[in-house]
Order: C-alpha cells, then structure tokens, then sequence
C-alpha cells in the first residue's frame, strides 16, 4: 500500500504476479551491469498515430538524419503481429547535422486499444549499456495492462551500444586492466596511462561515434525518434542510468514531455567528492540492513554471528593478502570483496550473500563477481560501453594523493565496505578524461508533472540523490518513496506499481510525503 499521513491506497490483485515476472527481468539488469561495470490529458490533441504495418514513416526530423523508420518484422519475435523493429539514421555530431549518419535501432510495440490510445511511452533501460529494444520486446510481462492498452511501447538502442553502432575495443587490451585501486603513485599513472590507451584503441575502432556517446545527445536522438513517429509530445518510464536521458530531454525539449517517470534516478549535479560520499554511504545503509536482516532471520547462515565483526575479519585478510578466492587460487582485494558484496544489494538477495560470506571465511568456494571487464576471448573486439559514464561525468582526480583523499573520505563514511564499489569502479574507469556533458544543477522548465520513484535503500542511486533531483525540479517534481531495499523499485510491490500506471494513464501524482512498504524479503 502508499501511505501518507492521511492515504491509503488499495493496489491491484494481479500485481505480485508481474511483479513476479519484471523481477525475472531485473536478474538480468543486475547481470548487465555486473559486466558493464567491471566492465493529465487522457489524449494529445493534435497526436498523430503512427502506422502499424511495415511501410516505412517518412516525415522532417529538425537538425539532421533521413527521419525514416523502415520497420520491419522483428528476428527475435517472427510471430508476433503487432512489435516492428526498425532504425533510424541520426547524426554522429548533433552540432553538425550535415555530418556522418548512424543507424540507431529501436522497437514499438502498438498500443492494444487503438481507440483509447493517448500516445507513445519510451522505455528506457539505463546501465549504460542495457537495450531498449530488448525492453520493448518483452513489454508484455513488463508493464500493466492499462499501459499497454493506452500506449505505444518504444524501446531503442542508446547510440554507441547493443545494435546502435555498438563502441568497440580491443579484446587484448580491455583484458590487460590494471587494478582499479591503486595504492602508490606508480600504480595510479599506470592506470591514468592504460585509460588513455584505452581511449585511442576504442576511438580507433569504433569511428567518430566514440566521441559523442553522452546523455545530452542521446536526448536529441529521442526527439528525433518523437518526430519520425509524428507524435507532438512523449511520455516516459526511465530507470537508473535512462535517468539521465529522462532529465537532458526534459531541459531542452520542455514542451514535448507529457509524462516522465525516473526510477532510481541520477542526481547529474554532485561534484567528485559528493560523488564518492554519497555512494559510500548508501553502501553502508545497505550493509546494516542486511546485518538487520540476518539477526532477524533464522534461515541466514550467519544468524546468531556478530556479521559486522566477521565481514571486517575478512577485509583485514584481504589487506593481508590471506583472503583467498578457491576456486582461481588468487587473493581478494578488498575491493573485490566490496564489489562481490555489492553485487547482492542489487536485489536484496540476502541469502546468497550470507552464505557467499561465510564460504569465504571457512576457505570454502563461494560464488564471486568480479570487478574487471568481461573480455568476449572468441573474438578481436568486445563490445564496451562504459565511455558513455565517461562523457557525461567529470570526476577531475589530481593525483594519487587526490585519490587517496577521495578513498579515505569514502572508508571515514563507509567503515565496513569501505567505499561504493560502484563508485570507485567508475571514477577509476573514467580516469583522465574529459566530460563532453559535465554535471549541472537540472534546469527544467515543462508544464508537466513529474514522478521520482526510488528507494530508500537503493546501492546504485542513493536515495538523498532523488532528494536533490527533485528539489531542482522544483514545483514540477513529486517524489514516491520505496521504503525498501534494492535497485529499480516500480516492480518491488503493487503500490509502487499502481502508482507508476496511474500517473503515466492520468499524470496524477502522489501526495507530499508518499510511501510504499518495502516487499518482504
């Protein structure tokens, strides 16, 4: 249920059972970015539907790109009557629309009820690196029926990732990482030095896309896509990363949002040091409640154990160098066994992580994510996405000892984990760079209302980043807060999924100060 102060509200009977099924999802949403990080008007007057057959739609697209989607069947649903897959050639460089093309691939799938349509709902998947196409896909045992009576389901391919001209990088060399934590001087420029060849090798292999991956382009991408469906305005479900596009959208594209949804949002302003706080602490949050969890369930393999006193035994094993991973004979940093924590507040599997902990301090073998990149060893080249992190954060490190500063004020906040492996996993990757889409506090101008949904215990976007998200959105903004643990929240409960179909069917916002009860876990 969403309580308030004063509100109750009865959620739908059938929800556990697609929530059930948008969990299934989340599994993979976890996966990707395992691997990636180591590596209301009821209508729109004047809408105008798009065709839903295969004939191609034809109309301008304002600044560049052919504004032509050739649709076609979709290899991955031969069957199904209604989905058409398609592309979209945009301009590499929106600053020269006359320039090189890309072919930016997406899906739609139609809305049920022709007659009670409102228009197009653009769902998009955050990472980086997650497909929208893949979303749209599978909208079906994603999205309520009432959304998918009312609204087109469009998913696309962010530029640079999946079959959007997908960036490129050498195998070898994306295998030759060095370690994402340096610990003296010669370490961090042998990192700072590998990111720049990194940089060479992907450019090199990827073409002029490579410079021009960030949100804010992206956003224009989106327009384009608006204006080739011929529809006048767009409505919005984004989570985590997706968020981004969601916010540079709404700022240079007001007009044209009916509806936008950010769960589990980015907060684009903070600065390098707010940065790294802020994801330290939200680890540390999400450490004690699975502490919490542990005392009070049997069922936990450390119940009964003092958890904080064991888990700070093991990282002063991995600092010894005695933490051993059985099943490759190497030992664990403390970051990586940070990181294989991590992994598991993604979606509060609790359970797995106990039983991972307690493998590790018995020398039993224990199932571990690692941090470093996934490499495809079958082929030259490996799919790569995290330039995209890189283009739109500025995270400026000096040096080592500004490195240090950094890591300290992350364990000084975090004094079991240490540190957001997230976190530091990014900032290490983007060392060097040079954001094309820096962090700005969000200057949003649409008439529109629009719904913040994300957790209080969330790993990957803290829940005071939805705070500041939405006092920069001023009147504008409405946040739903997910009183449990985990990232994404719209699939966790049938009051978090009510709320959500509710407010992109009739644009209705909660109250101030609304809540739903964390799932039992």
């Amino acid at each position: 249920m969403l309580t308030t102060k004063s509100t109750t509200l009865r959620p739908p009977r059938d929800a556990d059972r697609r929530r059930r099924r948008l969990l299934g999802s989340l599994s993979a949403v976890v996966a990707v970015l395992v691997t990636l990080t180591l590596n209301a008007p009821p209508s729109l007057a004047g809408t105008t539907p798009t065709t839903g057959g295969a004939r191609p739609v034809t109309v301008d697209v304002t600044g560049g790109g052919s504004g032509r989607v050739d649709w076609q069947v979709c290899p991955e649903q031969p069957d199904d009557p209604g989905t058409r897959c398609g592309t979209l050639r945009l301009p590499v460089d929106w600053s020269r629309p006359g320039g090189e093309t890309f072919p930016l691939a997406l899906a739609r799938r139609p809305a049920t009820d022709p007659a009670a349509r409102i228009g197009v709902l653009v769902f998009n998947p955050g990472g980086p690196g997650l497909s929208g196409v893949d979303v749209a896909l599978t909208a079906a045992s994603q999205l309520g029926p009432d959304v998918l009576r009312r609204f087109d389901i469009v998913g696309f391919d962010p530029r640079g990732t999946v079959r959007s001209a997908p960036v490129r990088c050498s195998s070898a060399l994306l295998g030759r990482q060095p370690s994402l934590t340096p610990v003296n001087t010669a370490e961090f420029e042998r990192l700072r030095t590998y990111n720049r060849q990194l940089r060479d090798d992907c450019r090199a292999n990827s073409g002029p896309l490579f410079d021009h991956l960030d949100s804010a382009s992206v956003a224009r991408d989106t327009d384009a896509i608006r204006a080739a469906l011929g529809e006048r305005q767009l409505s919005f479900y984004q989570w985590s990363y997706g968020t981004l596009i969601g916010q540079a959208y709404a700022e240079l594209f007001p007009d044209r949002v009916r509806a936008l949804v950010m769960d589990s949002v980015m907060d684009h302003s903070q600065g390098v040091r707010e940065y790294f706080r802020a994801g330290a602490a939200s680890s540390e949050a999400l450490f004690h409640e699975f502490v919490t969890w542990c005392e009070r369930n049997p069922g936990c393999a450390l119940h009964g154990r003092d958890v904080p006193a064991l888990y700070d035994r093991l990282m002063r094993r991995a600092d010894a160098g005695t933490l051993v991973d059985t099943a490759t004979g190497t030992p664990l940093s403390w970051f990586e066994l940070g990181f294989a924590t991590f992994v598991n507040f993604f979606d509060a599997t609790w359970a797995d992580l106990a039983t991972m902990l307690l493998a590790l301090e018995r020398g039993e073998p224990a199932p571990l994510a690692s941090p470093m990149v996934a490499v495809d060893d079958d082929e030259e080249l490996t799919e790569y996405a995290l330039p995209v992190f890189c283009q739109d954060w500025s995270l400026p490190i000096d040096g080592f000892a500004d490195w240090t500063r950094y890591l300290d004020l992350s364990r000084a906040t975090a004094p079991h984990l240490r540190a957001s492996p997230l976190a530091v996993r990014f900032a290490a990757v983007c060392l060097g760079w040079t954001a094309t889409n820096p962090q700005h506090r969000l200057q949003v101008r649409t008439s529109a209302p629009l719904l913040v949904l994300n957790g209080r215990f969330d790993p990957a976007t803290p829940y005071d980043a939805a705070q500041r998200v939405v006092r920069q959105l001023g009147s504008r903004g409405h946040l739903l807060t997910y009183e449990g643990s985990g990232h994404v929240s719209y699939p966790r409960t049938e009051c978090t999924r009510r709320q959500v179909e509710r407010y992109l069917v009739t644009r209705t916002t909660p109250p101030a100060g609304a809540s739903c009860p964390a799932a039992p876990v």
